[in-house]
């Protein structure tokens, strides 16, 4: 699977990957973005719905198809950012996500684990007008 780290937190990536939390589709979203990491052929859409305030997420949805790495890392995602602020999101790096899966990614897997991170940046990016792209690609993802 390309993934080393201990039983605990490979058997938790395989719980969120076998049962996704936050899967599905908000209707009144604030945003939705979508991304793909042609690579492994991951294909991740993000709902995100903001608060009043415009700064905090209030709840996020995905929905997508991938490798075990790519879901769990979305689903485990989408539990974190509710209740984060959009500039904690955008704060967020690859570290962050790997310190979220608690296993060490193999270079091949870590466009797999920051796909949903991306997703989300760029949605908010795109809705605050900082950022114009259709669909988010890890494709020359190096950061």
């Amino acid at each position: 699977m390309g993934i080393g780290g201990s039983d605990m937190y490979r058997q938790q990536i395989l719980d969120h990957y076998k049962n996704p939390r936050n899967y599905g589709e908000l209707e009144d979203a604030t945003f939705t973005h979508v991304g793909e990491n042609p690579m492994c052929g991951d294909t991740i859409e993000m709902d995100v719905v903001l608060a009043d305030d415009e700064d905090t997420i209030e709840r996020v949805a995905f929905r997508g198809d991938g490798c075990a790495i790519s879901q769990a890392s979305a689903s485990m995602l989408s539990e974190q950012l509710q209740g984060m602020s959009v500039e904690d999101l955008q704060e967020m790096d690859r570290d962050d996500v790997t310190d979220m899966l608690g296993v060490d990614i193999s270079p091949m897997r870590v466009k797999c684990a920051v796909l949903a991170e991306k997703v989300a940046q760029d949605g908010a990016e795109i809705y605050f007008g900082e950022k114009e792209i259709d669909r988010t690609t890890t494709e020359d993802d190096d950061d």
